[in-house]
């Protein structure tokens, strides 16, 4: 929907108004984000900043990237704060009020990526005109993506972005939920599509066929058998509340009617590595498999046989060092010293490998991002206020 201009937009006061009104932005993933980023754009703008967008091929999305200068006017190194505008789906969810309209109950904020991960975001937005009063002795940059939802796809174009114009940060916050507590390492994500192509025909001749779903069939329980592999085997990090590398077949699609050798079988598969383990040799694993033996006995039977993997996402592990100024200093900030790692994946292991520390922190708690009724706890907006205040205003140590 069209967003007044910047000289008529009365903007959020609060957090919980600017969470609020990010929430009434529709931006599941698969629909256009240019609606909240050029309602954010406008806002920065009439602050004083200047906003960079990296848009996806379609330009119906976009990332945006902002830098508050440090007192003496530097915009290289400093924080990245950095959330995701993209929320899940709410089809099929038994929502109890318009997941699109916040509304607030028994100290809690509900509404579509209250969460995950609008709640952060509201939070950086609300801080801005302190931090521009703040003389920062780092800069601060925002970094707002599209598609963290369907495998951190937007993140990368804003991350090499930022990497060629020199802005160099010294470190990053992910404000993905954990209940205010510091997480310093996730699994990587890697999807995947196969195509099983057959030959179809009638199912009284199916020695004139090639049965695409019996050969996926194959794959999948090869798949299945790495993923037994390493639940019996390894290897094992027990700060994980998954310690080891998974991996499954998620969905699958093949054949149209009972009567007739499917010519094709289409399913997905993903696999979340724990950061020290290789996601290239899993899925060496796999396409060899595939290539020495699954198409050499498909062309025994016909030569239409053949089987493609196309990547649909892939974004690194995270696992920060202790010794990192940036997590010494979310430690303390947040007064947590526990060891936690986690199975699901964030931006943050992107802005690692781009040479950025980076650790996650931000309010809401994942078990209650992605269901009907998705809520942030009010409390937790204050504590994710404080603690950016206290980030902000120079309690830093070197290095940061």
């Amino acid at each position: 929907m069209p967003q007044p201009s910047s000289a008529d937009q009365a903007y959020p006061a609060s957090s919980v108004d600017w969470i609020s009104k990010l929430i009434s932005f529709d931006t599941t993933s698969r629909l256009s984000n240019l609606d909240l980023i050029d309602f954010i754009r406008a806002y920065l703008e009439q602050q004083g900043l200047q906003c960079v967008l990296t848009h996806d091929r379609s330009g119906k999305k976009a990332n945006l990237f902002a830098t508050i200068p440090s007192a003496t006017g530097a915009t290289t190194g400093g924080i990245v704060l950095s959330g995701h505008t993209d929320v899940v789906p709410v089809d099929g969810q038994a929502w109890t009020t318009d997941p699109f309209v916040a509304s607030i109950r028994d100290g809690r904020l509900y509404g579509r990526g209250a969460c995950d991960m609008k709640g952060f975001v509201g939070v950086t937005l609300q801080l801005v005109p302190m931090m521009i009063g703040a003389r920062l002795a780092h800069p601060v940059h925002l970094a707002y993506s599209y598609d963290e939802e369907v495998g951190c796809v937007g993140a990368p174009g804003m991350i090499e972005d930022l990497v060629k114009r020199g802005v160099n940060p010294s470190a990053c916050v992910v404000g993905e939920p954990t209940s205010m507590r510091t997480i310093v390492a996730h699994k990587g994500i890697n999807a995947y599509r196969c195509r099983v192509h057959g030959h179809a025909a009638h199912s009284s001749l199916t020695n004139r066929g090639l049965n695409a779903i019996e050969y996926a069939a194959r794959i999948i329980c090869m798949i299945r058998d790495i993923a037994d592999s390493h639940k019996a085997d390894g290897p094992f990090d027990e700060a994980f509340d998954v310690p080891y590398t998974t991996v499954q077949a998620s969905m699958i699609r093949g054949g149209i009617a009972l009567n007739t050798v499917p010519d094709l079988c289409e399913f997905e598969f993903e696999y979340r590595n724990l950061p020290d383990t290789s996601s290239e040799e899993i899925l060496r694993r796999i396409q060899a498999y595939i290539d020495q033996d699954v198409v050499p006995r498909m062309k025994s039977e016909n030569a239409a046989g053949r089987v493609e993997i196309e990547q649909l996402a892939k974004s690194p592990g995270l696992d920060v060092a202790e010794k990192e100024a940036i997590t010494q200093l979310v430690r303390a900030l947040t007064n947590d010293y526990e060891v936690r790692k986690v199975a699901y994946g964030t931006e943050a292991g992107l802005f690692q490998k781009a040479g950025v520390p980076a650790v996650i922190c931000g309010p809401g708690n994942i078990e209650q991002a992605h269901r009907p009724d998705e809520y942030v706890a009010l409390d937790q907006i204050a504590q994710c206020e404080k603690f950016l205040t206290a980030l902000i205003r120079g309690q830093t140590p070197n290095g940061v």
